[in-house]
């Protein structure tokens, strides 16, 4: 029989993860996802809960621990409370054979759900609502086409899984338990490794648009934070997401491992709540390690992606008021020359005729030379000066932080692999002076609203405008050209550092 005051198998907080895609809710943070849903669906018999991708079984055990202490007044007697909770309103589909067992033990205190030592003593199979069921992928030209996994890399045997997830491999999932739902809330799949491992593609957006076709009238899901500005093929679920007025609040945590001890997840985590009839601004918290900014009423679509903290999004409103040209209109592409990151054709001593080659190693930066036959594409980019920065950078969520690497001028006349960006210019004393303007905080800090993880593209810059390539760039010059406030400096300064000038 169910006990609400002993009901407490603890083993969920230190669980640990078994692979990319079974990152376990720790209780805590299924309670404060919980916690937003509206306190009177506790006390309602008639509400059903769904956790589509279950794993760990803490949403169907902490959702049954807020049932059994909401229905107390209506259904007295315990283990009847307990059989209306588990055979009416609790159901789960869990993403492997295994997690079945382990939901099942958290949700029912046993690995059976008709078990002797099961909470229930109505179920008749050992099933339960917790239903596991090995789905297969659908393979179309080497693809499956619910949930785009390779086949070459997915199309297992029975004795490996196959990550084929229920509940997004059917056009009706509603057909699963054919019913409809007042709340499905989880943790879904974050990605898979679409091409033989080499790229991880995301997967968490495919749950997300599955429950919204239920209709439910509550959907909380936890995921990562990436698509709010970038994440491969992810640009129709944001602008869906940030378009969406049923949102009703979004809490976003700039480090997963505020949430996920030991995950290490670039990008941050957030959870949201969908409401169905709902129409209105979102309400948003964001996590800055010991800070809790908001909730904030925004409008999430204001821009064609999420500015994480409003205080930053007033600085960039009065920014973008000057209407100036951005510096992603001159930056170059990513591989402007044709040239991947894994090119060895190079040479450390110099040839007649060859140019200067720019490339990074896991050592740091590779100044060497290549013949200029090798360059692929924009010959006419290759005697220009050029003032470069690093395409990638990470630092796991650091504050302050310093958003890319150090730019460089570049001597005349060379190329780079796609590991760098560049603005082309016609002197040095130009190239010098975009140089100086990379270094700021100030470009640093409108970078950092659109770059999410590592990675930074042209779109990143956006936001950073143009400036008159004729004088060195200090922080201070721009503060005063864009009147900011000292509010504003001391909010730019105590998240972005210094950086040094490097070296070509």
């Amino acid at each position: 029989m169910l006990d609400t005051g002993s009901y407490n198998p603890d083993i969920l907080t230190c669980l640990a993860n078994l692979s990319s895609d079974e990152v376990f809710t720790p209780p805590k943070l299924a309670n404060e996802i919980l916690d937003r849903l509206p306190p009177e669906i506790w006390k309602d018999k008639n509400a059903r809960f769904l956790d589509p991708f279950c794993k760990s079984g803490v949403f169907p055990r902490e959702i049954a621990r807020r049932l059994m202490a909401g229905l107390e007044k209506e259904i007295p007697d315990q283990q009847k409370r307990a059989n209306h909770i588990f055979t009416k309103q609790i159901f789960a589909i869990p993403i492997t054979e295994l997690t079945a067992h382990i939901a099942r033990r958290s949700a029912y205190c046993s690995k059976t759900a008709n078990g002797k030592y099961s909470v229930c003593d109505a179920f008749d199979d050992n099933q339960g609502n917790i239903r596991f069921k090995r789905i297969q992928h659908t393979w179309k030209d080497g693809r499956c086409v619910f949930c785009g996994a390779a086949e070459q890399e997915y199309d297992r045997g029975s004795e490996l899984e196959t990550h084929a997830y229920q509940f997004i491999h059917t056009e009706n999932p509603e057909e699963i338990f054919n019913m409809k739902f007042d709340v499905i809330v989880g943790n879904p799949p974050y990605q898979l490794g679409s091409d033989g491992g080499t790229r991880d593609m995301p997967i968490y957006n495919k749950f997300v648009d599955q429950a919204k076709k239920m209709s439910p009238r509550f959907l909380s899901m936890i995921i990562p934070a990436r698509w709010m500005a970038g994440g491969l093929g992810l640009s129709d679920f944001r602008r869906e997401m940030l378009e969406d007025r049923r949102m009703r609040k979004l809490v976003d945590y700039e480090r997963m491992d505020q949430v996920f001890p030991g995950v290490d997840f670039e990008g941050g985590v957030c959870f949201f709540l969908w409401e169905r009839d709902y129409n209105g601004p979102c309400e948003v918290t964001t996590v800055c390690g010991d800070e809790t900014i908001g909730p904030v009423e925004r409008n999430l679509s204001e821009y064609d992606v999420l500015v994480r903290d409003f205080r930053a999004l007033e600085i960039l409103r009065k920014i973008l008021l000057f209407k100036e040209p951005s510096l992603s209109d001159v930056l170059s592409a990513r591989t402007a020359f044709g040239i991947v990151s894994n090119f060895s054709g190079y040479r450390e001593q110099k040839k007649s005729g060859d140019i200067r080659y720019y490339a990074t190693s896991p050592r740091g930066r590779v100044k060497a030379w290549i013949a200029k036959s090798e360059v692929k594409m924009n010959h006419e980019s290759i005697a220009k000066w050029k003032a470069m920065v690093p395409s990638a950078y990470g630092e796991r969520g650091a504050r302050p932080a310093m958003v890319l690497g150090p730019s460089f001028v570049a001597i005349n006349p060379s190329v780079c692999t796609q590991s760098f960006l560049f603005v082309c210019v016609d002197s040095r004393e130009q190239a010098e002076s975009i140089a100086s303007y990379y270094r700021t905080r100030f470009l640093r800090f409108l970078v950092s609203l659109r770059k999410i993880t590592q990675h930074t593209t042209r779109e990143s810059y956006v936001w950073v405008p143009q400036q008159k390539w004729n004088r060195k760039w200090t922080d201070e010059a721009l503060y005063k050209k864009y009147n900011l406030t000292r509010d504003d400096i001391a909010f730019i300064e105590s998240r972005i550092r210094p950086m040094e000038a490097a070296d070509e």
